[in-house]
């Protein structure tokens, strides 16, 4: 079974339950800063081990102590519930 993309209502209701995430350009999008760039980088260190667990890797930069994401899923041509899933443990390893 494939994974589907979601439509446009599932997506804005599911937002509502996210912390910081905006959509833009049909991603699921976030901007993270920290004290410095060793903060940042640890982070971004911590959603790679979880996104490569769920077989699920962001679009992401850092510049400095900023993390910019964003998420999609090239298979469904668009946001999936695997999107909402990594976006709520990055949530959880933001808030840690």
């Amino acid at each position: 079974m494939s994974i589907q993309k979601l439509p446009t209502s599932e997506i804005e209701t599911r937002l509502q339950t996210l912390d910081g995430w905006s959509l833009r350009d049909g991603k699921l999008h976030r901007r993270l800063q920290f004290d410095d760039f060793v903060a940042a980088f640890g982070f971004m260190t911590r959603v790679a081990l979880v996104a490569e667990s769920m077989q699920h890797h962001p679009d992401w930069s850092n510049v400095y102590n900023t993390v910019t994401i964003e998420l999609t899923t090239h298979d469904a041509g668009g946001i999936s519930t695997s999107d909402f899933e990594l976006a709520a443990r990055i949530d959880d390893l933001a808030s840690a």
